[in-house]
């Protein structure tokens, strides 16, 4: 196949200082909305212009199987993965609930589930094989794969930005065993150990919990992923709807549009797509602090803080959603909140 990723042009730094001015400029004591103020600067980078605004809004939600399942690194059997994808395409999860509430359109997107979709549930047909392999014991695809998993992603987003340039996007995901793939990516870019990026997923035991953390150190030691290889590192240890995400980040930023990533997983393939395209940092937003503790060094390794914070760990990039209103609010209150100037009050003495 045919692979080139998308170029991805730097934020506008240059607008930084004049829309720096014009938040501290509103009728408010400086830093009193907090991180709303952070993102609607942002906003500002990414789209450069002081007047950021918020037209459409997209979710992208990548389905696939994962051969560490095997290992026993998750409560619930891999049949669930089709299961709640096809809830998804039905609109009976959380994220369409979310989405619906919150003016987001969706797309179901299957990069590598176990089971045949009729044509009729309306989930996007892009599977590059039907799970990944067992990483502990070899890796999870070949570089071709990992090639097409990005470019499952790209694709996705260029698809669904066609009939209309999308303002934000929101990545999520399903497929039971994929925070054993994130945590494992994780530790490969960032060089924390298992036993730090290890949390319960969707909810292991002690001893479940302890069998992912020997899975993840047997994995590790086997393939040996480096930092400085991030799509050998996809191939090792990865999964094909993370691998899409980031594709899918990647085509974004390429258009201009910012990118919410969601918890573990999302995060995870954020992380990716900035060891791929370091400029890529610039166009993302944390849309949640997850309470899977992997988390915390891929945002750290990324430079960027939650929006929001609500003890959330389902995935299917629910927390992205919730967090789109509040990026819509920075935006807002940048654009119709009044200056002191034109308010007629008087600023800091």
């Amino acid at each position: 196949m045919s692979f080139e990723l998308p170029p991805v042009r730097p934020v506008a730094e240059e607008i930084a200082r004049a829309a720096q001015a014009k938040i501290d400029g509103k009728t408010k004591p400086p830093g009193s909305l907090g991180s709303l103020e952070s993102a609607a600067l942002r906003m500002c980078r990414i789209q450069n212009s002081l007047e950021p605004r918020i037209k459409r809004k997209q979710s992208l939600v990548f389905a696939a199987d994962h051969g560490v399942t095997a290992a026993g690194v998750s409560a619930f059997p891999k049949e669930v993965t089709p299961q709640m994808a096809l809830n998804m395409a039905a609109g009976g999860a959380a994220i369409n609930v979310f989405c619906r509430l919150g003016g987001i359109d969706t797309m179901i997107v299957d990069v590598g589930v176990d089971y045949d979709f009729p044509a009729e549930a309306g989930i996007i047909d892009r599977k590059i094989g039907r799970g990944t392999r067992d990483f502990s014991k070899e890796r999870a695809m070949t570089k071709e794969e990992a090639e097409a998993s990005l470019q499952a992603g790209i694709d996705s987003f260029r698809d669904a930005a066609m009939q209309e340039p999308i303002s934000l996007v929101g990545l999520g995901e399903m497929g039971i065993g994929n925070t054993t793939a994130a945590s494992a990516i994780i530790c490969a870019l960032t060089g924390i150990t298992p036993e730090e990026a290890a949390g319960r997923g969707t909810g292991v035991d002690d001893a479940g919990l302890k069998r992912k953390i020997e899975v993840l150190e047997q994995s590790l030691a086997l393939h040996s992923p480096s930092a400085d290889d991030p799509l050998g590192v996809l191939e090792a240890v990865g999964g094909y709807e993370i691998g899409a995400m980031a594709g899918a980040a990647l085509a974004a930023a390429s258009l201009g549009t910012a990118v919410v990533l969601d918890g573990l997983i999302s995060t995870a393939a954020g992380l990716l797509a900035a060891a791929i395209e370091p400029k890529l940092k610039g166009y993302l937003f944390s849309g949640h602090r997850s309470v899977e503790q992997g988390q915390a060094a891929a945002l750290q390794a990324l430079d960027i803080e939650p929006l929001i914070d609500l003890n959330l760990r389902l995935g299917e990039g629910t927390g992205a959603a919730l967090a789109m209103h509040h990026i819509e609010a920075a935006c807002a209150f940048l654009n119709e909140m009044a200056s002191f100037e034109s308010a007629g009050v008087s600023g800091k003495n």
